[in-house]
């Protein structure tokens, strides 16, 4: 579904309320719940409540539930599925649940939105993948969150080339920084165990690199290479040092059916990178650069103008005119991270209302597994290039 613009109005009257369960309250359930408590403050969104809020620990799940604004709580997400009040399923527990959650609420009729990546393996996106196509031909809606496709100035960045503003694209530059594994004192996490993440640095933060790259320039990755790398193989754990089974790091670059090039870096021990999403576009016409530690500003590089007039100007992305904005505030007032789960949920929401297949779908949510395992299959290879098909996922999955 496009970015548009919106003016700012609570919910349409005499439509259906759609019951919302959530499950997992940590860090993406708080994001996600934000989300839900002012989305209909700001955007014309079908009405719902925020029904139930599901997680394993009774207690901490209450205590979520009564700051986030969930009616009530559940311990077993099965339970919810059954019940007729609710019609969205929204999953933000580990990736490893991911599946199993989604197949079955989508085989029970709920719309679902899920977090990314898709899956912790290609096996299971791709039966997430089929149960979805099944789902959508009864109208059951589903969605992967792939939050900074709703970030205004990289939803500007795809406009300006989609309008052929930088005439042919040639390579691209897309780096997701982070820190907070720099210290090899930080604790084991279940991020750190293959059998619960799947990977590491690669599908957490390049998995949103790499959906960036085929999300703005709107082709299809054909050939890979790719090297992973963990620098901190062991980190305390409760019975002391255990293994570290995922990367930290992770090197690609890309192949798309355009002839472009893109160069993916990501890290979780770039000491002094707190959060950076950087991404570069060059085409023969233009260039645009973006940062999203720089969230509201956009570089715009235009080629076309005489050299004496040429240079990389600043666009700072909070007019009405630009996607999503209209909603918000007067020009130049700025909006945050938080802000781009509120525009997700916002699509999310109108295309359950409209009946219509919201993107990114779990066709592109698969697209991006399969390049992430091609990434890894190089990387075993000693960083070989990997083919991929160049045969568009939904007509490889029927749907």
């Amino acid at each position: 579904m496009t970015a548009q613009n919106q003016s700012p109005q609570g919910p349409s009257q005499g439509r259906k309320t759609l019951g919302v369960a959530m499950i997992g309250y940590a860090f993406m359930g708080k994001a996600h719940s934000n989300a839900w408590r002012n989305v209909a403050s700001y955007f014309d969104v079908p009405a719902f409540e925020q029904k139930v809020l599901v997680g394993r620990d009774a207690a901490g799940v209450a205590e979520a539930a009564a700051k986030y604004g969930w009616a009530e709580t559940a311990t077993d997400w099965r339970s919810v599925l059954d019940r007729g009040d609710i019609d969205i399923v929204d999953i933000c527990a580990p990736g490893w649940m991911h599946a199993e959650i989604a197949i079955a609420a989508l085989e029970a009729g709920k719309h679902v939105l899920v977090e990314k990546p898709l899956a912790n393996t290609l096996a299971e996106a791709e039966a997430m993948t089929a149960a979805a196509a099944a789902a959508r031909g009864k109208g059951v809606q589903s969605m992967i969150g792939f939050n900074y496709r709703r970030v205004p100035a990289l939803a500007l960045a795809r406009e300006l080339i989609a309008e052929g503003r930088l005439g042919t694209i040639r390579h691209v530059r897309a780096a997701y920084l982070q820190d907070w594994l720099a210290d090899a004192g930080s604790p084991m996490t279940w991020r750190l165990r293959k059998e619960t993440a799947g990977s590491g640095a690669l599908g957490d933060i390049a998995s949103h690199a790499i959906d960036q790259v085929v999300f703005l320039l709107g082709g299809t990755v054909t050939e890979v290479s790719g090297r992973l790398h963990t620098f901190v193989s062991a980190r305390p754990g409760a019975d002391g040092p255990e293994q570290v089974t995922v990367d930290d790091a992770a090197w690609a670059t890309l192949t798309l059916d355009s002839g472009a090039i893109a160069s993916v870096e990501v890290s979780r021990v770039a000491t002094g990178q707190k959060n950076s999403l950087k991404v570069e576009i060059y085409g023969d016409k233009g260039s645009l650069l973006f940062d999203l530690e720089t969230i509201n500003e956009l570089g715009f590089q235009d080629a076309t103008l005489p050299v004496r007039e040429q240079g990389f100007r600043r666009i700072l992305v909070n007019e009405p005119e630009h996607p999503y904005m209209a909603a918000w505030w007067p020009q130049g007032h700025v909006i945050g991270w938080e802000h781009t789960f509120t525009h997700e949920i916002r699509d999310f929401l109108a295309a359950v209302e409209g009946g219509t297949p919201p993107s990114p779908s779990f066709e592109e949510g698969l697209a991006v597994q399969r390049v992430l395992t091609a990434i890894e299959e190089s990387a075993n290879a000693k960083s070989a290039t990997v083919q991929l098909s160049t045969v568009p996922v939904r007509a490889i999955e029927g749907a």
